[in-house]
C-alpha cells in the first residue's frame, strides 16, 4: 500500500494539489478518534503517517489528515462537519440523533468536498468493511459505494474518475 501512497503523492505533487508530506512517520490521533473508531484501516492510517496535508487545486476538496482529526487544523470546516448538519437538522428528535449518529459511527470520513455542494468520501468500517462510498448533502448517510479499496480509491482519483474536480 506504501506503494501506492508514493504512487498518489506523486500523480497529486505533478496535478497541482497542495500536498504536503510528512517530516516523521509518527501519527498521533486523538483519542476521541481511536476510541469511536477502533477498526481504522491500516492502509488509512499508513496515509495519515505519510500525508500532513492533501488539498485540490481549487481547494474545494480535501483529504481529512492528523490535524483535522486532532482538531488543530485552520480549515473552517470539522472533520465531523457533516454529520453535525445532520445532528443539527434532527433538532429535538433524539431518536433521530442517535440513528445519525450510529451511523457515522460505522463510517470514517477521509475526504470533504465543498465543490457544488457538500460531499464527502468515507471508509465503511463495519458494513463493507474497508470499501470506500460517497455521500452528499441534503441526506448525507445515503451513500453509494465508491471503491472497494483505498488503494482502489486512489487509482479511481488518478484517472480523474470520481466525482470531484482537480482543476
Amino acid at each position: 500500500m506504501n506503494k501506492k501512497i508514493g504512487e498518489f503523492i506523486i500523480w497529486a505533487t505533478e496535478n497541482r494539489w497542495d500536498i504536503t508530506e510528512k517530516s516523521g512517520s509518527q501519527l498521533n490521533l486523538d483519542s476521541s478518534i481511536t476510541s469511536r473508531f477502533k477498526e481504522i484501516p491500516n492502509e488509512y492510517l499508513d496515509f495519515l503517517s505519510m500525508v500532513e496535508k492533501c488539498i485540490t487545486p481549487n481547494e474545494k476538496t480535501w483529504f481529512i489528515c492528523e490535524d483535522e482529526f486532532n482538531d488543530s487544523s485552520a480549515s473552517a470546516f470539522k472533520w465531523n462537519e457533516y454529520e453535525s448538519l445532520s445532528l443539527e437538522a434532527a433538532m429535538d428528535d433524539y431518536i433521530w440523533k442517535s440513528e445519525i449518529t450510529s451511523w457515522w459511527d460505522n463510517y470514517l470520513p477521509i475526504v470533504m468536498s465543498v465543490d457544488g455542494g457538500y460531499s464527502f468520501y468515507a471508509i465503511d468500517l463495519t458494513n463493507d468493511k474497508g470499501v470506500i462510498v460517497r455521500g452528499c448533502e441534503p441526506e448525507f448517510e445515503e451513500i453509494e459505494k465508491v471503491a472497494n479499496t483505498l488503494e482502489q480509491f486512489f487509482d479511481l482519483i488518478m484517472s480523474n474518475s470520481v466525482e470531484f474536480s482537480v482543476t
